[in-house]
């Protein structure tokens, strides 16, 4: 009698007793910043849980303009995992979604209409889910620091400016850069737009036909002010060319500096490694120049995609769909806290949100404290923005001078995108 191989014989057990299971294996490309990682790892478990034939291979990448190349360059040699999580809006818009990325509308059952807009490619289709909370744009504060020396919540910028000067005069660090993540040098120009718009109220369409142009506007050259202006007060923190978003947040949560401006997603950061002092931290929309139209600039989520040519296309759709329901959306809840709204029809925060979401809750409740940052309104936003800001927030080109070579970047994106009237 011929003898049939161990390998063969078990393979020829497994099938004729049923026990065999197809198995999947999604790769998930996610950014580097710890409250994706978390968030992704207990989404990743939860379905793996429900789901024992799918498993996930997670790799990270770097933020800024290194992930936004690294991101376009694997969708462009079809090298791009099962699922990514990048930018929505205007960088969504340049990745070239029509053709790059796997139509994902008949997954939207559970996303609130105000989303699809900025996942939405230009032949119609969506082709994103929101992943994460909404988030505001403005400046994170330690509360006992302004406790300790009477401060108060500023409404225009020549109020926080008073405030940094009475901080550093009491030999404290008024503002924390983190200049070592570029990406981080943009808020004092991006979280500004409410205050541009309230000045210019068709900016952003003006802007997009090319009509306008920041260097020509003053409200929209403040932006980029503000940056010298706080770098020009000696308000900074001494490593701020090299520290990073990590250290930005455990300044301002532990009180070695007073303020850091940034988006209100990093309240997950400090949950995570600080949970005693996360509520030491509050925060604050951007001050503009009139007290009376104090107001937040809001970012749409990230997003998770599937690429056009995952082969786990069908797989990775019905994680999504998972991510993108009330069961996914209080998976993140629970890993990372509530950051913010999240845009998951039957998702509710809950009550015990820490004291910098508190702040900010009231400016999306009342009618007219909102508006989206520009990359929500138009499709330009030009790629070295980061480099410029670095430039101008250590000291190095002026802010007129740098409105105008933004201008310049931004012309070449607008080109790329074969928008009208460039």
């Amino acid at each position: 009698m011929k003898l049939i191989p161990s390998a063969a014989l078990l393979s020829a057990f497994i099938v004729a007793s049923g026990m065999a299971q197809a198995e999947t294996t999604l790769s998930v490309l996610i950014d580097n910043n710890p409250e994706t990682i978390a968030a992704f790892d207990a989404l990743t478990a939860a379905y793996t849980a429900a789901n024992p034939d799918v498993t996930f291979d997670i790799e990270q990448r770097a933020g800024g303009a290194e992930g936004d190349n690294l991101v376009k360059t694997r969708l462009a040699t079809g090298e791009m995992a099962d699922v990514f999580a990048y930018n929505s809006g205007s960088l969504f818009q340049a990745l070239n979604p029509s053709e790059t990325l796997a139509d994902l509308s008949d997954i939207q059952g559970n996303v609130i209409d105000s989303f699809k807009p900025v996942v939405t490619s230009p032949d119609g289709v969506v082709r994103g889910i929101p992943f994460g909370a909404a988030m505001g744009g403005g400046i994170y504060y330690n509360r006992k620091i302004y406790e300790e020396l009477g401060l108060s919540v500023p409404k225009t910028w020549a109020e926080f400016m008073a405030n940094n000067e009475k901080i550093k005069a009491a030999g404290k660090v008024a503002v924390a850069q983190t200049y070592g993540d570029t990406w981080t040098s943009q808020l004092f120009v991006l979280a500004d737009f409410y205050n541009v718009q309230s000045a210019v109220p068709n900016f952003a369409a003006d802007y997009t036909a090319n009509a306008i142009k920041y260097a020509t506007t003053p409200a929209a050259v403040q932006g980029f002010q503000n940056l010298e202006d706080v770098f020009k007060g000696g308000y900074l923190n001494e490593d701020f060319g090299v520290a990073k978003f990590d250290e930005g947040m455990r300044m301002v949560a532990l009180g070695e500096a007073a303020h850091y401006p940034m988006l209100t997603f990093g309240i997950g950061t400090v949950k995570q490694n600080y949970p005693d002092n996360v509520n030491d931290i509050g925060f604050f929309a951007q001050p503009g120049t009139d007290a009376a139209k104090n107001g937040l600039t809001v970012w749409m989520p990230m997003a998770a995609y599937v690429p056009a040519t995952s082969p786990n296309l069908e797989e990775a759709k019905k994680f999504l769909s998972f991510v993108a329901s009330v069961e996914g959306c209080n998976t993140m809840i629970g890993a990372i806290g509530a950051t913010g709204p999240y845009l998951i029809e039957g998702c509710e925060l809950p009550t015990d949100v820490p004291a910098s979401v508190a702040d900010m809750l009231p400016y999306f409740q009342t009618e007219g404290m909102t508006a989206p940052a520009l990359e929500f309104l138009s499709p330009i936003k030009g790629p070295a923005l980061e480099q410029i800001t670095v430039e101008v927030g250590s000291g190095i080109r002026p802010a007129a001078e740098a409105a105008a070579l933004y201008d310049q970047d931004v012309e070449k994106q607008a080109k790329q995108l074969g928008l009208p009237n460039w």
